[in-house]
Order: structure tokens, then sequence, then C-alpha cells
């Protein structure tokens, strides 16, 4: 593709004459992550799927929602503490509260009764039991209690509430029992309420042995077990009621970046009063009165919308442990063998110097990233390596190839993010892990996320130095790059491998603000880039030569962008968007919107690639990105967006992840103007297609 010079980045497009007022421009972005994990369940509902591939999309559900109300609903809790009346899409914090409670609730309800009426049954049916207190026989009873009397007992603490024990701390989203006694304690103390907190170190899900059930696949939920012998933890007191509970609290880490002098230091500290941070959702069984409710949200200082009456375990996400315990591969999805990358591991610097290796996960393995790391490690022409990493999973072999590179005497450069949501804690392991070895290790920049997926390798090659980069959609993660789509480019292009070196400068925070030559960068030029790609579209449209834009990303919700949307489509720019999570764009509105497709796909492996396809006039430009088009990766994070310059590679994305997409219509599910999605299915004689498996098919064996 030519490259061409981008222009500097202008205001927004207006959206000119719309047919909604300002407010209604734009959908919740709230309700539609709610409608994300909507389309999540109608995969664990869809018969054909396999029975525990629909256990875990059940699960993926329910924790989806836990970090939902974790961080989202966190946040609009805390601007109605403050008093906050600024609009969320038309809405004040406190309305979008209660739309928030009437939507989450009506999905919570589902995902229960699918459970009970649907799931369970036919989990039972195929000999993978889950068993509820009343399906226990004499003997599995016996076993139960003695495992409870030996292994639960000894590490509870339960707590009788009085003057002299008030209300416990509740750690987030852990499990707990409220019990109502009648009677005298040994210290003559009138029964009342009691709470029963179980430790974290207990199994959620206990395996009942064969020689006791006389089934292989027996299991039973702690919270069942709980419930069953809780009289037993208050001997010589009568049990008038027990029901379970849980809280789900605020998770999002507050540091105050520029008044630290220790980044790592005041990351710790704050991780260590994250469980304890104020709740903003409660759930407790269904049948539990309404008086020991009220007690718990006046504790919790939690209003009525916060309240989830549940049918079942409360802790039904971890039920995925079943997943793993049970080694049924008729029960799960075939399995399949990664397409090995087209690089020759015994010389790839010699391969790359000669043109561009694309892959495309998880269709094609991850590993040549590993072995090209692993590679540079032992290979004595390589001087350094620099790697920005933002998730990694646990026994990381790259990390243990970044170590032995620095052993061996390379300069090695690691930027680790600190404030990966959730993973902090074992960022900060990794981050000490590589510091004892030898490696130097940044913490990005104040302020910034650093989310870009950038690699480079520095190597000597006769008397000049020549370098070469990996950029990818994804984290360098070998557990996630088997389960999430997505795209990396392993290149030596000059240009290209130059802008990554100085944005690892900047990083380090000793470089100026370059003029990169092929990359766009958040914060600096990628949104101004987008919105510069978007007006060319337009104009484009408007002097009659072909105008369209296609894209995928995992969530839309910049306002710049959705309206700079607005008026391409106005122009005649014929738009086609791939979002699988929450879209805030409406598209379909006649006079604003009509040009505008959105669709989203849910199926077997997780979609998490960024492409950005702009038709440009006949020559088109293809880009991919670790930046989804949102108000945070455009304008307060480090990320990149890389071009595919290789004509057949820009074809082969182009193909796979556009426009095998567009073509998808049995996991597919269409956007309507009224935020409402619809699933597709195939019409008349058109042919089922699916795009992810059409890419096992073609790709994998």
């Amino acid at each position: 593709m030519p490259r061409r010079k981008i222009p500097a980045a202008p205001a927004a497009p207006a959206a000119g004459t719309t047919p909604l007022p300002d407010g209604e421009l734009f959908l919740s972005r709230e309700l539609s992550q709610l409608a994300f994990n909507r389309r999540v369940l109608a995969q664990a509902e869809d018969p054909s799927i396999p029975l525990l591939e629909r256990l875990r999309y059940l699960c993926i559900s329910c924790t989806n929602l836990d970090e939902f109300f974790e961080i989202r609903v966190a946040s609009l809790r805390t601007s109605v503490q403050f008093g906050s009346t600024a609009t969320v899409e038309g809405l004040v914090p406190g309305a979008l509260l209660n739309q928030i409670h009437e939507e989450a609730k009506a999905l919570v309800d589902a995902q229960y009764q699918f459970w009970n009426e649907t799931l369970r049954p036919a989990l039972n049916e195929a000999g993978v039991r889950i068993l509820p207190r009343d399906a226990w026989s004499a003997k599995q009873k016996r076993w139960l209690r003695e495992y409870f009397e030996n292994e639960i007992m000894p590490v509870l603490s339960p707590l009788g509430l009085d003057p002299a024990h008030p209300f416990p701390r509740i750690l987030n989203k852990s499990l707990n029992v409220v019990v109502v006694l009648e009677g005298k304690d040994a210290f003559g103390r009138a029964g009342g309420m009691a709470i029963v907190r179980a430790p974290r170190s207990l199994p959620r899900i206990i395996r009942i042995p064969e020689e006791i059930s006389g089934r292989p696949h027996d299991f039973v939920l702690l919270s069942a077990v709980l419930s069953a012998f809780v009289d037993e933890i208050f001997p010589g007191m009568k049990v008038k009621g027990a029901w379970q509970f849980r809280v789900t609290r605020n998770s999002e880490l507050v540091v105050d970046e520029e008044e630290v002098e220790n980044l790592a230091h005041a990351v710790r500290d704050e991780l260590v009063g994250r469980g304890f941070r104020p709740a903003v959702r409660l759930e407790i069984a269904e049948n539990c009165p309404t008086a020991i409710v009220q007690v718990l949200l006046q504790n919790f200082s939690l209003p009525e919308n916060a309240v989830y009456r549940i049918n079942g375990p409360v802790n039904l996400n971890r039920v995925i442990q079943v997943y793993d315990l049970v080694d049924r591969p008729e029960l799960k999805f075939p399995p399949f063998t990664p397409r090995p990358p087209k690089l020759d591991m015994e010389a790839p610097f010699e391969q790359l110097r000669e043109r561009d290796v694309l892959m495309h996960h998880p269709y094609e393995s991850f590993g040549a990233v590993v072995d090209l790391v692993a590679h540079a490690a032992q290979d004595p022409d390589v001087l350094a390596i620099k790697q920005t990493l933002y998730r990694v999973g646990r026994n990381s072999p790259l990390i243990e190839h970044l170590i032995a590179a620095a052993r061996n005497g390379k300069d090695v450069t690691v930027v680790v993010e600190l404030r990966a949501r959730f993973d902090e804690e074992a960022n900060l392991r990794l981050a000490d892990q590589l510091q004892e070895a030898g490696v130097q290790v940044l913490y990005g920049v104040v302020g910034y996320k650093t989310h870009a997926k950038m690699l480079l390798i520095v190597r000597r090659e006769g008397k000049r130095l020549r370098r070469y980069a990996h950029l990818g959609t994804g984290n360098y993660h070998t557990g996630t790059a088997k389960a999430y789509t997505d795209i990396g480019l392993l290149t030596a292009n000059e240009e290209i491998t130059a802008d990554v070196h100085s944005l690892f400068q900047q990083l380090s925070g000793l470089a100026p603000s370059f003029r990169l030559k092929r990359l766009l960068t958040s914060p600096f030029t990628l949104h101004g880039g987008l919105l510069a790609k978007i007006a060319r579209e337009a104009a484009n449209a408007r002097e009659g030569r072909p105008a369209r834009i296609i894209a995928k990303m995992n969530a839309l919700n910049e306002a710049g962008v959705i309206r700079a949307l607005y008026a391409a489509s106005q122009a005649g720019v014929e738009i086609d968007l791939i979002v699988r999570g929450a879209c805030a764009l409406r598209p379909g509105v006649p006079g604003l919107s009509e040009r505008i497709r959105v669709r989203s796909v849910v199926g077997r492996f997780l979609e998490h690639s960024r492409v950005y396809w702009f038709q440009n006039g006949g020559e088109p430009e293809l880009y991919c990105s670790s930046a989804d088009w949102m108000e945070r990766n455009l304008l307060r994070r480090v990320e990149t967006c890389f071009p595919i310059l290789d004509p057949r590679l820009a074809r082969r994305v182009y193909e796979e992840e556009l426009e095998n997409y567009l073509r998808d219509n049995t996991q597919s599910w269409v956007l309507g103007p009224d935020g409402q999605y619809t699933r597709l299915q195939p019409e008349g004689d058109e042919m089922p297609h699916s795009a992810q498996q059409s890419l096992l098919a073609k790709l994998c064996t």
C-alpha cells in the first residue's frame, strides 16, 4: 500500500442536522455491556454447543457481570455519592443505575432459570451431576458430613453479632452465610444473628469419591454443604434460618500517580485494601426474609436497587471448575492444532529481512513469538531486546527467555504495566522476578496505562545494526493466545522498527514527541489520525469517489469518533462495524446513520483483534491495533496502530477478519437503532456461514 501523509488532527466533524437531540445520539455504554453478557448467555442456551462448553459460557456471563459491577456500576455509585448531575448518554447516574438494576435483574433471572431448568438437568442426564441437597443419598450425606467436620468446620470462624462483636468485614465476592439463632450460648447470651464466612482456602466445588457415589463425576457446591450442616457450627442452639449471600465491592484501584514517589509501592498499598472497598451489589438467597436483607443493606450502605435475590448458589461462576475436572471430550469443543506460522526458526532474521510474517491467532500458533524471543536470547549477534507486557499469565515461557537473554549479556528492557486491571498483583511479582534477573524494568508513563503490544530485537549484522519487531492486537499471553482471536505482525521494515524504537524511548522518559513515519499512537496521533481518515472518506463520498469504512474492535464509545462516523454516513460513506462488546453508536437512524451497520460476533473464541480498513478512493489502507475506539484507549493510554504494508498480507487480513465476518449468519448479532440486538439466521436458500468455523477449517488441523 502506498505511504500517505497523515494530516494534522482536525476537530471532530459535527454530526450536522440530526433527527435526535444531543443526549440521544449515543447508546448507554453500561446497558450495551449488559446486552453483550446476554449474548454470551445465549451461547450457553444454544443446544448445538457441547454441554460443558455451555456450562463455560454460563460461568463467563456470571464472571463478566461481576466485573461489570466492580468497575462500571462502582463508578456510577461513586458519582451518585458525590452528587454528580452529569448526564450519561442523556441519563443522570441515579436514573441509569435504576435502568441497570432492571436489566441486570432480568439477566440474573435468566442465568438461574437456565441453570435450574435446562443445564443442570442436562448435565445430570450426561452423568455430570452437581447435586443439590435434596438429591444426596444417605451414603453421600454421611460422607459429606464427615468431610464438613474434618475439612471445613476447623477453618471456620463464625461470628455472633452483638455489641461486643460488630458486623465483620466481608471480603469482595466471598461466600458467606447469615444465620438466625434461637437459644443461649455458653455465656448465657441470647441467640440472634451470626455470620459464617467461607475462607478462600476452602474448595468451592467438592468431588464426591466414586466409591461413595458409584459415579465418577458427582460434585457438590461448598455453599450447599455449609447450608446443610450449619447447625453443627452452633451446638446447643437452634438454627431458625440460614441464607447464603455475597457482596461485590468497588475494585477500581485509585492511585494518584503524580503524588507518589514509587508507583510499585503505591499499587501494593492499594491492593491490600481492594477487597474491602465500598460495596456495590448484594446477592442473597431468594427466600431470605426482608428484615435480614435490610440489615445487610444497612451494614453495606447499599440502596434497594443493589439487591439481587438468587435462586441457586450465589457463587454460580465457581461451577466453571467442573469443566476442568471432567475429562469428557465428547462434551467439549473438538480439539484443534493451530497451524505453525510461516517463520523459519532456523534462520528467522534472514527470512524477516526478505518479507513480513503475519500470524492469525488462535488459528496460527503464538509459539512463533515465543520461539523468536528464545532464539534471540541465545543468538550472539543480538544486542538488545525490548518488550511491553500488559497481561502475561502464570509460568510464561516468554519470561524465562527474557531472563535467559539478560543472563547471556543482552540488554533487556521490559515495560510492565502495573495497573492492568485484576492483574496488578501478578504484574508486581513479574516485575520483581525480572529485576532480580538483571532485566531493566519500567512501569510506563504516569497517567497513561501502557496497553501497546510491542517487541523489538536489535541485532548486529556485519557493520550495521538492524531491528526486528513484533506488533500485535493481543497480549503476550500464551494462554489467551489459544482462546482469543488476534493479529500479530513480525517485520524488519526499517520505518516501522524505527517507530517502535522511538516509542520505547518515549516510554523510558528519555525522548521528545517524535513524528513517527508509519505508526499511529495514543495518546498522540491515533485519535486525530482516525478522525482525519474518517473525514477523508466523507470527502471522497461527496466527490463521488469510492468511500467505505470497515472496522473490527471490542468496544466503541468515544464521542468524537462516533460523531465523525455519523457525519461520514450523512456524506454517503458506507460503514460496517464489527463490535464484539459495548457500542455507544446508534446505527440505522434515518438522516443520521442509515449507512452504518453494527454487528457483534460471539463464538467459540473471544473476538479480540482490532482491524481498521479505509477504502481511500480505491487505494485501501489497512491497520491493526491494540486500541479499541474508546475514550480511554484513544486519549488516556499508550497504544499502537500499525499498517499492514505487504499487499498480500493486507488482503489476507481483509478477507479473514473483515469480509469473512460480514458474511457470518450463525454467530452474528445485528444492533438496531433502539439498542437491541437480533441474532442473524440463514434466510431462504442461504448457506450457513460461521466466520470462526471457516477459519478453523482453513487454517487448522
